[in-house]
């Protein structure tokens, strides 16, 4: 009797046993199923993202960074999120944006100069590689819609047909809206692109306004991808504005609204700035304003025109803000802004490209085609390939100089170095340069989900756009591959800057830079910056001087005003045989260029060379 109890005991416990393992058998796909489901589609840990990138503005234009620029939608991200004072991009545009969009230095993605020209050299090619990833294609993988709007400026091939093999649906974007080449009219851009078809904005299929603009049209095309992305799944948007990259034309009500705003000059308007600056605590209050590269407001002859170029600029960067506050608006319809992680950031400092001056002596009114006699207006569907044309779609003739007022669809101006001085307060130098006017960015990133720190909230971490990649896969739960379509990839460069979201330290390292022979490094407080003397005209160039390198303590001196590379020659060495290793290891070396040494008088004189631009 008490072994039969027994018995039933032992049936008992594995009947119950084996009717759990059947009961595992039997839904265990489901339970993987849905596991599977809820890795790829819980947005509470996989948030979207929103990446925003603009085109050619300095460390102080926007309203949370010091500027009389109304920005109040960037401003409000920026006071609600995360502002970084100590950010980089890479100097130019494709260098920069094969760097934002990699993690990579841009020599390492074959980018190391422009696409423009394939210099059939590891570094110098016209089109990123194959050893490389976009954030695109990482986060494709991941399970992500991947979405994008705007200016690609990474690939050389600008014709259908051809091939289309680095364009942005080839390098992971399912839907792409916006311009292959990096710059043009914002009322008929050039190489204009929905997927892989190239249209104009008067045969598009899918987008129809009656009055077009190209920053309008970026924001239109991101908020209508989002609306019709899969729920399913969450999304990266990468919104790339040209704004705001020359020419300076913006509709006519927005320019009125800045009518007087910068009558004061760029020299008081740059004191105020810094003022401002120091307030918002972007910039620490000993940092002093580095010397002015132009001449004095007092003694420009062209005040109006100087003026109404500043005044078309500011209203180009409020236009982008508004449409950075429909987007936003869009995140809050749906109910997901909260868990949207929104990053923005420049690609180079201001431009001081002299873009439309006009003749070269006096600036005199010209047009932009030498002979005017055998232009042809566009047609409907002729596609409308000219960075800089000569005629518009509307058959008007186009015209550049000094004293033409900004604005219009028929003008081509740049805002000019005076300008681009004001736009990099206190920094010295512009856009292709290593000094910190060339290389600083605002950064701003909003997560409300995911960032807990107060409002507002400054972070002086160093950072760079080789970062953003790193920092985005944390975010994704995703995974950097080693290899890709059978491809071995070269592994990141950057870091995550998920740590400083809760102001942690970053582990000690180095960032560098090279592009047309100007070279930096940061370490710590100090920062080594050599200028490089490109010899011809631009993209001709067959030799360059490199400079003496210049050492600067950033703790001390943000704005670079004392070269203490004879105070401390033995820092300069070290940090100078590191750029070197770093070079030979990215791709720097071999250059297309040939270095000439410095004539012997470039050590008592400084250069009376400045980057002309194109």
């Amino acid at each position: 009797m008490k072994f039969k109890n027994i018995f039933n005991q032992i049936k008992v416990k594995y009947y119950s046993m084996y009717k759990s393992f059947s009961f595992l058998l039997l839904f265990a796909p489901f339970f993987f199923l849905k596991s599977y489901a809820q890795s790829k589609n819980n947005h509470k840990e996989r948030p979207n993202i929103v990446l925003i990138l603009s085109d050619d503005m300095g460390f102080s234009d926007l309203g949370c960074y010091g500027s009389e620029i109304s920005t109040p939608n960037l401003d409000d991200l920026a006071m609600s999120g995360l502002r970084y004072t100590q950010f980089y991009n890479m100097d130019h545009c494709c260098p920069s944006r094969a760097a934002l969009m990699t993690g990579l230095y841009p020599q390492q993605t074959g980018l190391g100069w422009m696409t423009a020209k394939n210099f059939h050299l590891p570094g110098y090619t016209d089109e990123l590689n194959d050893n490389c990833v976009t954030i695109a294609q990482v986060l494709q993988k991941a399970g992500y819609a991947t979405l994008m709007a705007g200016k690609w400026h990474l690939c050389r091939n600008t014709h259908a047909g051809k091939t289309e093999h680095d364009w942005p649906l080839q390098r992971g974007f399912e839907k792409f809206y916006g311009i292959l080449d990096g710059a043009g009219n914002y009322y008929d851009p050039p190489t204009l692109c929905r997927g892989n078809k190239l249209i104009t904005p008067q045969n598009d299929p899918g987008y129809h306004t009656d009055q077009y603009y190209f920053t309008n049209a970026i924001t239109d095309n991101a908020i209508q991808f989002i609306k019709d992305r899969s729920k399913k799944k969450p999304f990266f948007a990468y919104v790339a504005y040209t704004a705001a990259h020359w020419p300076m034309q913006a509709p006519e009500e927005a320019i009125e609204k800045y009518k007087g705003k910068f009558n004061a000059g760029w020299d008081d308007l740059r004191r105020e700035r810094l003022k401002r600056e120091k307030q918002l605590g972007v910039i620490d209050s000993t940092v002093d304003l580095s010397p002015l590269d132009t001449k004095p407001w007092a003694e420009e002859q062209d005040k109006g025109p100087m003026e109404r170029r500043m005044e078309t600029y500011a209203a180009m960067i409020t236009i982008m803000d508004k449409g950075i506050g429909r987007i936003v608006s869009e995140l809050k319809k749906e109910g997901i802004y909260k868990n949207t992680v929104i990053i923005f950031l420049q690609d180079n400092g201001g431009n001081a490209e002299g873009t439309g001056y006009g003749n070269q002596e006096d600036g005199k009114i010209t047009f932009v085609a030498k002979d005017t006699s055998k232009l042809k207006r566009l047609g409907k569907d002729d596609i409308q390939y000219a960075v800089v044309p000569a005629i518009t779609h509307d058959g008007d003739i186009s015209i550049m100089g000094k004293k033409v007022m900004a604005g219009p669809e028929n003008t081509y101006l740049a805002y000019l170095k005076p300008w681009a001085t004001l736009s990099n307060t206190p920094f010295r130098k512009f856009k292709n340069f290593t000094y910190e006017g060339g290389i600083a960015t605002p950064l701003i990133i909003h997560w409300p989900d995911g960032v807990k720190a107060e409002k507002g909230a400054l972070r002086k971490q160093v950072g760079h756009e080789i970062d953003i990649m790193p920092t985005i896969v944390q975010l994704a739960h995703a995974n950097y591959p080693e290899e890709y379509n059978g491809n071995k990839i070269t592994p990141v460069s950057g870091v995550s800057l998920v740590p400083t979201f809760s102001n942690q330290n970053l582990e000690p390292r180095a960032i560098y830079w090279e592009h047309e022979g100007n070279k930096a490094m940061r370490m710590g407080k100090w920062k080594i910056v050599s200028g490089g003397i490109m010899h011809g005209d631009y993209g001709s160039w067959k030799t360059f001087t490199a400079l003496p390198w210049q050492l600067y303590d950033m703790e001390k001196d943000r704005s670079e005003m004392k070269d203490l590379s004879a105070e401390y020659p033995e820092i300069v060495k070290k940090m100078a045989a590191m750029w070197e290793k770093w070079a030979h290891q990215t791709n720097v070396y071999p250059m297309p260029w040939k270095e000439e040494k410095a004539a012997e008088r470039s050590y008592y004189m400084s250069t009376p060379w400045e980057y002309p631009g194109f």
